[in-house]
């Protein structure tokens, strides 16, 4: 390796990461965002802290120290243990890029531990809701082609436990629809799902009446100009539908997914089996959903037990 590359600036090696999470790893646009921001943030601290910003060489000399350092001054800008976690994480993503691409090893990174995170439980829609959710989609008076598109995507993240990104990845070459599809989530991991008749039948008629052509790796759903339909579109679809039917704030279109795999629970789903219809790597982030069961199952019994009031 060049002693040129060992000395790669710092906006240029934060600009060839960008670019590697881009055009490699293809992570969404919001995420990009998020890791130019954390790394930005860092590259800030560096300079004023050491007078200059660093080069990949002296990244790797780095203590453990001005790690802590970092986490320490972003604590005193008022930033939540969660939001410390994900700057941290994309500093390490970042390190992990960088002894690939320049050679960087800087083992003073791993003495570093993540701030303790108190798990969220998630909050899902109810099954009826989720009903008149997918009911008042057509009932919105929309040409009949982004009702049907509204509907297939709403489906996807109830029916198949899809992540937004990954219902709104998928390309038109998946057409048509059979009873599984291959799903490429976090961190480029493939998994296959199952895909319900209702489902397949719903995406079907979408692809039936929308108005561009869907073929090869050109998106499947559309926007109302034909390009990729993007997520805040469907967040907008699910706010207007939360506020037509008099839903929570919580009821998003992460909510979905979220009810797919509480649903399937309730209904005696395996959880080892939800976790790979989920895409989870460990299963203790799905063991969350068997909590949030739980804690139901004590308020119905709490509420309803001739005995449960008596003390």
């Amino acid at each position: 390796m060049a002693a040129s590359d060992l000395n790669t600036p710092w906006p240029e090696a934060l600009a060839t990461f960008l670019d590697h999470l881009s055009g490699e790893r293809r992570l969404s646009p919001r995420t990009l965002e998020a890791y130019q921001r954390d790394l930005e943030s860092f590259g800030d601290f560096l300079g004023e802290h050491h007078g200059h910003r660093p080069d990949t060489e002296a990244l790797g000399n780095l203590s453990s120290r001005d790690f802590r350092a970092y986490m320490a001054s972003r604590r005193r800008d008022g930033l939540s243990a969660r939001s410390l976690a994900r700057a941290l994480s994309a500093i390490r993503t970042f390190f992990d890029y960088a002894k690939r691409r320049w050679g960087v090893d800087n083992p003073a990174l791993s003495l570093v531990e993540s701030p303790k995170l108190s798990r969220t439980a998630p909050k899902p829609v109810s099954e009826s809701a989720a009903k008149l959710l997918l009911v008042e989609t057509g009932r919105r008076g929309q040409p009949d082609w982004i009702a049907a598109r509204d509907n297939a995507v709403l489906l996807l993240l109830y029916g198949c436990g899809l992540r937004i990104s990954e219902a709104l990845g998928l390309p038109a070459c998946d057409l048509p629809v059979g009873d599984t599809l291959r799903i490429s989530g976090k961190g480029n991991k493939t998994r296959i799902v199952p895909v319900l008749p209702a489902v397949a039948e719903a995406i079907s008629r979408y692809a039936t009446l929308c108005p561009f052509t869907l073929e090869g790796d050109s998106a499947l759903f559309r926007g109302v100009r034909g390009g990729a339909l993007s997520a805040r579109s469907v967040q907008s679809l699910m706010s207007d539908l939360r506020g037509r039917l008099g839903l929570a704030e919580s009821a998003t279109p992460h909510a979905l997914r979220h009810a797919f795999a509480t649903h399937l629970l309730a209904h005696g789903g395996d959880l080892r089996a939800i976790q790979e219809l989920l895409g989870h790597a460990s299963l203790s982030t799905t063991q969350i959903y068997a909590d949030v069961e739980s804690a139901r199952l004590l308020a119905v019994y709490d509420g309803t037990h001739p005995r449960a009031r008596k003390r």
